[in-house]
């Protein structure tokens, strides 16, 4: 009753391969939204039920999956996240934010839900032999099964439609999902902008119009000519950490459970025909699982995986071109003049050149960073100053780095970070930086918190609240950094690097979380580096 986006990808593959790589695909397998919604559930034992699964997983959600199985033992459609019926069979329009939407139930032949009024879909029904499609399970024909029909929903097209999942608030004061109502207030609303146009069009980032294709083919040929075609990438940051026989989705994988890819060892090469041959010289030094063992299978499975490398470098690049397109570094202005043994003083300028929302935006449960990197190279090669560097872990040397606060790593204090934090009032002392808002003092010394609303009726701690360090649309912030006058004693020509960073959580979450080693190595793989360029200066 619920289809796969892979039965959709029969007739709709261009849309199927934009789609399948793009975080909506990616929202119910993300192993960091698996560790995280199970935190959670842990943290409210259990009392948050589908809250998150509205939004991630609705399919799920809908078919009421139980909420201690893991949706890597259910069907694929469950891994889906936002697949294609999430959107098109919805025809019910919601208001309303944290997620709560209906998909209509129904097989394949069932009418799906768009916004151009559905005229191509009945030219196809009226002549399904001119065609070769088959409208009903008991048509014996081997035309391609198809809907009987398309119901028009405007609100597919509209803003609004986006906000259900992407305004999410857990108590008041306290949003994790906050790109609706920055964008409600934006320039670009005002100017008739819709989401879809920038996230949706034929440019990342940017509404520069659309693409023009056939929405499907049949037999490999346009059922019909060229139409608006809406980029089902949905462009944004975010890049992925799963397993790569995992994520992307790909037909092929199916023939392995989920639990099988996961004993795949694709780091070591497993499958690669190198390794395959060092197998097969020295056999006794290896042993594999019991899925695993034939070589055939794993270098069967290592096609899947290159492939599936191969879309997330394309997600990468379009991530990287939304970034760069809505965002811009200037400097650096020298405040004071380059001399030998002396301090100098500088300044860049950030600016968020977008008119839709914050920057960065989304998900601030996740607490997605973005940050200035400025490295100083001396004449003869070596990095002399950084900041913006990261810790052993991988995490920013703030005071959330477990190695600042161990002492093995110096405090990075001149960290120019546009990461949104929660803050904790905790009444005898200034404000608190902590992960996630909790309904207890972080302080050890006994306190009771004052308040006018108990602890069980308000459900989050009082005083509680969100930081917001993002830059709102078309704003700028300078970042500016003083170099201690011992690392400008060499005379000659010194290079200022800089570049902007990019990832969609800290490590210090993830470790909150109790993500695994491989999800770190992942999420530091999956940094992004954007408008990375240099300036040199010469001390005689």
């Amino acid at each position: 009753m619920y289809p796969s986006a892979i039965r959709c990808a029969a007739c709709h593959q261009h849309i199927y391969d934009q789609w399948r790589v793009s975080a909506h695909a990616y929202a119910s397998i993300s192993p960091m939204f698996m560790k995280f919604e199970q935190a959670i559930q842990s943290l409210t034992r259990g009392t948050v039920g589908y809250f998150c699964l509205r939004c991630h997983a609705p399919v799920a959600t809908q078919i009421e999956w139980p909420r201690d199985v893991s949706l890597l033992e259910g069907p694929h459609v469950l891994r889906e996240g936002v697949t294609c019926i999430s959107c098109h069979r919805v025809v019910e329009r919601y208001g309303r934010v944290n997620g709560e939407r209906r998909i209509e139930p129904g097989n394949l032949y069932d009418p799906v839900v768009g916004n151009s009024g559905g005229q191509g879909v009945a030219t196809v029904v009226a002549d399904p032999k001119k065609y070769r499609v088959k409208l009903s399970a008991d048509d014996p024909s081997t035309g391609e099964a198809m809907h009987t029909g398309a119901i028009q929903f405007d609100q597919l097209a509209d803003s609004s439609y986006c906000a259900g999942c992407h305004q999410v608030v857990v108590e008041p004061g306290i949003p994790l999902e906050i790109v609706w109502a920055q964008y409600r207030s934006s320039p670009a609303r005002a100017r008739g902008v819709s989401c879809q146009d920038c996230h949706m069009g034929q440019v990342p980032g940017k509404d520069s119009g659309y693409a023009m294709a056939p929405c499907a083919k049949l037999e490999g040929r346009p059922a019909l000519p060229p139409k608006k075609h809406a980029n089902h990438l949905f462009y944004g940051p975010s890049m992925p950490l799963a397993h790569p026989g995992l994520f992307p989705h790909n037909e092929k994988s199916l023939r392995w459970k989920p639990s099988d890819w996961l004993l795949f060892d694709w780091r070591a090469d497993w499958g690669a025909e190198a390794f395959e041959q060092q197998v097969k010289r020295n056999p006794a030094a290896y042993a594999f699982p019991e899925v695993w063992r034939n070589a055939q299978e794993r270098r069967d499975a290592r096609k899947v995986v290159d492939e599936n490398q191969r879309l997330v470098e394309v997600k990468r690049r379009s991530a990287i071109q939304t970034m760069e397109g809505a965002s811009r570094i200037d400097g650096p202005w020298l405040q004071t003049q380059p001399r030998r043994g002396q301090p100098l003083q500088l300044t860049y300028r950030v600016t968020n050149t977008s008119d839709g929302h914050n920057l960065p935006t989304g998900s601030l449960g996740a607490q997605p960073q973005l940050w200035l990197n400025i490295a100083l190279v001396g004449p003869d090669g070596r990095r002399l100053w950084e900041s913006g560097y990261l810790d052993g872990n991988g995490d920013l040397c703030d005071h959330n780095s477990l190695q600042v606060q161990k002492g093995l790593a110096p405090r990075d204090a001149q960290l120019f970070n546009l990461q949104t934090r929660f803050l904790i009032t905790n009444v005898k002392g200034t404000d608190r930086e902590v992960i996630l808002p909790v309904n207890v003092d972080i302080d050890p010394l006994p306190f009771f918190r004052p308040a006018n609303v108990p602890v069980s009726v308000l459900n989050h701690a009082p005083f509680a609240r969100m930081e917001a360090r993002s830059l709102p649309p078309l704003g700028s912030r300078d970042a500016k950094y003083r170099i201690p006058g011992e690392f400008l004693r060499m005379p000659g020509r010194y290079r200022l690097t800089a570049r902007l960073r990019s990832r969609v959580e800290p490590v210090y979450f993830m470790r909150f979380v109790q993500g695994t080693a491989d999800m770190e190595r992942s999420l530091a793989e999956s940094i992004l580096d954007l408008h990375t360029y240099s300036v040199e200066f010469v001390i005689p």
